[in-house]
């Protein structure tokens, strides 16, 4: 008898994912239902102590099997990127693919030695024969909810790192990016990774908050939009459960007057464009000195206007689709409201590809004039937008930068690197850069997260090792000891002996002398105590 075969899923359990250049359907994964999240999270918890028991060597061994895994499959990954998502294909293999191996070899390099024990040395007499020590203990479950700004270096890198700190991960990709999210999981177990440490689950909004909110998550990492993060922080905060956020940006980037004119108009091109400006802290708002603000707004639109659109799969391509109709409604409307409030367009805006024409296309646009009650001025573009603004002074490019609700990232453009570290000082951004923006997402070993309204704790590096991890003290003392000098019950000398001992050790030096002899007596008492109790023992 022929074995039967399931039935197929019907349309509404499914999340399908379509191409953002041509309009075909890519593929199609199950979308989460109600019972799925809590089930997702359960199969991670009950795996999570056995991987948590492995030797920080083995977890290290699986992570480098991971960037293995990834370089055997570094070219249908890169051409996945490009259909789903719409970035190049070059772009997917040099930002995506490649600083994940890299990664992922820091991660295994590294990770031992982040999370060895730490000694902690203590100076107190009455501590002597003690010992103290932090340990990083993992958290347990932590559930990652990722936006598509990097459909594969977001997810797949910060589930690495809480998996090399001892934890299960349960995953929520972007829906735009539902097929590569898929992947992450997918990868990990061809690497060898027990199976249920990593689970995916797929949907949209609905999805993410109910996995903020499962019983066993311990900690929540959330990438995406202010609305959705605040629901997703008003579900923490009602549990008692902490979370890293990183809601997005409107960067901005001062271009001094003694800037590589050449160097700071390729860096706008870069920060703002890529990805076709929807990549996470990408510069939006670019203040030039005014005697440079000519010649570099010159420049911008000329090099603009040569960027090429395409095809992604098409190696020339400098700039694919947007990932989505919607987001290409969106930037367009903020787009007009900015030139029907008086706004000049030097260059870009919708436009069709020839044999492209399903897809939403936004050529790169400088924009110069914008009104400050723009929606431009005012909200983060997921698109090839920036606007262009003359300043005067350091103080006044300062004051324009931290203008803004948002702090990501942030950078200034200057010969005078002196100069460039003390105003990024004044910058508020939870990262800056100087003569460059936005690169170090691709280095694993710096912290990565924004200011304001722009989010809440760090991933990547040391500090976002210790965001994935418990830190507990333990400490010890000998079975035999003093007797304590704060024990009850109290005795009588324990007062004049602490102000004594305080005005000894730390007061001035002209009052220590006095101190000793006053406080001798209690001093002297105390310590006897102490050796009598000892003795005792």
């Amino acid at each position: 008898m022929a074995a039967m075969t399931a039935p197929p899923a019907p349309p509404s359990a499914l999340l399908e994912s379509y191409s953002p250049t041509t309009g075909e359907l890519l593929g199609a994964v199950p979308r989460a239902d109600e019972a799925a999240v809590p089930a997702a999270v359960a199969d991670a918890a009950r795996t999570q102590p056995v991987w948590a028991a492995l030797p920080l060597a083995d977890r290290a061994r699986y992570m480098r099997r991971a960037a293995q895994v990834v370089i055997d499959g570094m070219d249908e990954l890169a051409i996945l990127i490009a259909r789903e998502h719409g970035k190049p294909v070059g772009e997917a293999a040099a930002l995506e693919l490649l600083p994940m191996v890299d990664s992922l070899h820091w991660i295994a390099d590294h990770g031992p030695r982040l999370l060895r024990d730490e000694p902690v040395r203590t100076r107190q007499i009455y501590l002597l024969g003690k010992r103290h020590r932090h340990v990083r203990e993992p958290l347990g479950v932590v559930a990652v909810i990722c936006s598509s700004s990097r459909p594969w270096a977001e997810p797949f890198l910060q589930t690495a790192i809480a998996l090399m700190c001892g934890n299960a991960v349960v995953v929520k990709p972007a829906p735009e990016a539902a097929l590569v999210g898929a992947r992450v999981e997918q990868a990990l177990a061809r690497a060898g990774v027990p199976e249920g440490a990593v689970r995916v689950v797929q949907g949209g909004d609905e999805v993410g908050e109910a996995l903020a909110e499962a019983d066993g998550v311990a900690k929540v990492f959330f990438t995406g939009s202010q609305d959705a993060g605040r629901r997703v922080q008003a579900a923490c905060s009602r549990l008692a459960r902490p979370a890293v956020l990183e809601l997005g940006g409107k960067d901005p980037q001062l271009v001094l007057a003694d800037a590589r004119l050449d160097d700071a108009v390729a860096g706008t091109i870069w920060a703002a464009f890529s990805g076709s400006g929807q990549a996470s802290a990408a510069v939006e708002r670019v203040y030039v000195a005014r005697e440079l603000h000519d010649s570099f707004l010159e420049r911008l639109v000329e090099r603009t206007c040569a960027l090429r659109l395409g095809d992604p799969l098409a190696l020339e391509t400098d700039i694919g689709p947007l990932v989505s109709a919607p987001r290409g409604e969106r930037v367009r409307a903020v787009l007009d409201d900015a030139v029907d409030r008086g706004a000049r367009l030097h260059c870009g805006g919708p436009t069709v590809v020839e044999g492209l024409e399903s897809a939403s296309f936004l050529a790169p646009a400088v924009v110069t004039d914008v009104p400050s009650g723009a929606r431009l001025a005012l909200e983060p573009v997921p698109g090839p937008v920036v606007s262009v603004v003359a300043f005067d002074s350091e103080d006044e490019a300062v004051a324009l930068a931290n203008d803004s609700p948002f702090g990501l990232g942030a950078s200034v453009w200057t010969r005078d690197r002196g100069r460039g570290e003390r105003i990024v000082r004044r910058l508020e951004a939870g990262m800056t850069w100087i003569n460059d923006h936005r690169y170090s997402h691709s280095a694993v070993q710096t912290a990565w997260g924004g200011a304001k309204g722009s989010g809440a704790g760090r991933v990547h590096g040391e500090p976002g090792f210790r965001e994935c991890v418990e830190i507990k003290l333990v400490a010890s003392g000998a079975a035999r000891a003093a007797r304590r000098p704060w024990g009850l019950p109290y005795d009588r000398s324990l007062r004049g002996a602490a102000e004594a001992a305080a005005r000894v050790l730390y007061g001035r030096d002209e009052d220590r002398v006095p101190a000793l002899r006053a406080g001798a007596r209690p001093l002297a008492r105390l310590g006897g105590r102490m050796i009598r109790g000892a003795l005792r023992r």
